[in-house]
């Protein structure tokens, strides 16, 4: 996947279709599918709330990221900041070179900080290939993607409630996969499945 067509598949994949699902359902993303519901929230030019792009450097608790239109911004974790990466976890996980998208606000220093941190997030609404015991094969319109399963991996069937019995996946099935991105790979670890059967 040469660098366009992955900027263009994170733009779509991270936060398309997240309202589509309850924001409840969510859990940890529910602030996300929220905020690109509100119809107050003004749609011109750059939300000062919200920045994303790919982490070039971590020195403490702050992390520099440059966006796709290469802004550079200092996006600073305080002790509220949650962060969720496949699932809520700490700072000590995110990497250089991971994509982020974060919520908060601008310091008067500049300084972005961060009350939330999805941290190589997609939302992808994708077909199965494939069904293995450690992972889903998908077709994507980017391609083919794979799809790592964990063990507290969870299945929402008819906006049911959700379970860890992957059971009722089949072949062919159109479903929406919420899950963390390995950067530079056409992998994921996913975190939950949406399907209509």
């Amino acid at each position: 996947m040469n660098e366009l067509d992955r900027r263009q598949f994170l733009a779509r994949a991270a936060l398309g279709g997240a309202t589509t699902v309850a924001a409840g359902a969510l859990g940890p993303l529910a602030p996300l599918a929220q905020a690109s519901d509100d119809p107050s929230a003004p749609h011109t030019g750059l939300d000062p709330n919200f920045f994303e792009g790919r982490i070039v450097s971590i020195d403490g608790s702050t992390l520099v990221v440059t966006s796709d239109s290469y802004l550079i911004r200092r996006i600073q974790a305080v002790n509220g900041t949650s962060i969720w990466k496949l699932r809520d976890t700490t700072f000590d996980q995110i990497a250089v070179n991971d994509r982020l998208y974060a919520r908060g606000v601008v310091a008067e220093n500049g300084d972005f900080v961060a009350e939330s941190i999805w941290v190589n997030i997609v939302n992808l609404h994708v077909e199965i290939a494939s069904i293995r015991s450690d992972r889903l094969l998908f077709n994507h319109r980017s391609g083919r993607l794979v799809g790592h399963l964990a063990p507290d991996t969870v299945a929402a069937y008819n906006v049911g409630p959700e379970t860890r019995d992957l059971s009722r996946l089949r072949l062919g099935l159109h479903v929406q996969v919420v899950g963390a991105w390995h950067p530079d790979t056409n992998e994921i670890d996913i975190s939950r499945i949406y399907a209509p059967i």
